[in-house]
């Protein structure tokens, strides 16, 4: 499973593919969800890409959500504090994850 809801906190395990066109949500890599981001992983461009992407799909400050795991790498743990969406019910929506 690529995410945990624990309380206020949903835990996401991501794959990033930085450098791409736009960025979109894949679908999924192993037990990770793929998403591509249309920065380059150049000091830091790539993961604040990343973080704001999450923010608006979820509908939370970016503030609210937080890279635990993974500055380095391509395999990401992402912590999202807050959001009053109900996750499972979205994720049958195809809209969720676009970019606003």
């Amino acid at each position: 499973m690529w995410y945990r809801h624990e309380g206020d906190v949903i835990t996401l395990m991501l794959y990033v593919q930085p450098g791409a066109k736009r960025s979109e949500v894949i679908g999924l890599h192993g037990d990770a969800l793929k998403i591509r981001l249309a920065a380059p992983p150049i000091e830091g461009r790539a993961n604040e890409a990343l973080l704001r992407f999450i923010a608006g799909s979820f509908n939370v400050p970016l503030r609210n959500v937080k890279l635990k795991q993974g500055t380095l790498s391509r395999h990401k743990i992402v912590l999202v504090n807050n959001s009053k969406l109900n996750l499972e019910s979205r994720l049958t929506s195809e809209n969720f994850f676009k970019t606003k």
